[in-house]
């Protein structure tokens, strides 16, 4: 039992939340707009799980295999240092998840669209085949792109263009109208501004081993473009609810307020090694944003 603990704690699962984030909008947004069948909605949120385990331990592999660290020591990277877990262990344990998320990917077309076989469907094993990709190279590889200021443009538009619009297409088979882009902006911006925040926690440290945006811009230009982030994810969200009727139900979202204005107080407040603690607040908050931003519109389609 305590192996299995070790392995499981290279899954991180405290991320899932922010995972969770972009599908439950663009799930959320469809079933206000479409009936959507509750299964495919549940193989949606699997998936998406899985690719964040996936990349999860691919980052604990890649730092490991790279000697980098955060100077924030997580149970994974000391079980790997202590020879309590392996490489060859832990890269086995990543592949067997990424046939899990090819599998759940896999049923998760099915189900959408009742075969494997149409157009549709070989469009959307691309693009999963992708999102593993992305989810593995991120600090894993050759080339790992999160070592190269590259991870911001990733979140983007992994956890908000394809999480959004990819669940809503997956959900109704459209990818609606041009202003559904606007809640697709905002998740992406706003999970940008967690990995934003955790890169300028780690500035310090980081700028030994890796290449990172808040390095680039220092730890002022870090803070203004933290608050920028979630300006615009903000904006993004409060322009689409405006042109979807204003319904007083479209702005739910605004309970969390005073979460982001704590955090960005906490942001220019605190030290950049003081951040640790705003790291899984913020997440909460991006999270909660969003379910709330699509439960705004269930409410205002049922009443």
């Amino acid at each position: 039992m305590g192996f299995l603990k070790k392995y499981i704690s290279s899954l991180r699962l405290r991320t899932l939340p922010l995972s969770l984030a972009g599908v439950s909008l663009g799930c959320m947004l469809a079933v206000a707009d479409f009936h959507v069948r509750p299964a495919v909605v549940i193989s949606i949120l699997v998936t998406a799980c899985l690719l964040q385990v996936v990349s999860n331990v691919a980052n604990e592999l890649g730092d490991f295999l790279r000697g980098t660290s955060s100077g924030h020591k997580r149970a994974a990277s000391e079980y790997l240092a202590s020879g309590e877990l392996t490489a060859d262990g832990l890269r086995l344990f990543m592949r067997c998840l990424v046939v899990l998320t090819l599998i759940s990917g896999l049923v998760l077309i099915y189900l959408s669209f009742g075969t494997v076989f149409s157009l549709d469907a070989f469009v959307l094993m691309i693009f999963g085949y992708f999102s593993v990709k992305a989810a593995v190279s991120y600090t894993l590889g050759k080339n790992p792109y999160g070592y190269r200021g590259r991870g911001d443009v990733y979140v983007f538009v992994f956890f908000g263009l394809v999480a959004v619009l990819g669940s809503y297409f997956v959900c109704t088979h459209t990818f609606g109208t041009l202003k559904l882009l606007l809640p697709a902006v905002s998740s992406g911006v706003l999970c940008t501004a967690v990995i934003n925040l955790n890169n300028l926690r780690d500035i310090e440290t980081d700028r030994h081993n890796r290449i990172t945006v808040a390095g680039k811009l220092g730890k002022h230009g870090a803070k203004i473009y933290q608050t920028a982030l979630i300006a615009v994810g903000w904006a993004a969200m409060a322009a689409y609810s405006i042109l979807s009727y204003a319904d007083p139900w479209h702005y739910l979202y605004a309970l969390t307020i005073p979460l982001f204005t704590w955090h960005l107080h906490s942001v220019w407040k605190q030290p950049s090694q003081k951040l640790d603690a705003a790291l899984p607040v913020l997440a909460v908050s991006v999270f909660l944003f969003c379910v709330l931003a699509g439960a705004g519109f269930l409410i205002y389609m049922v009443k």
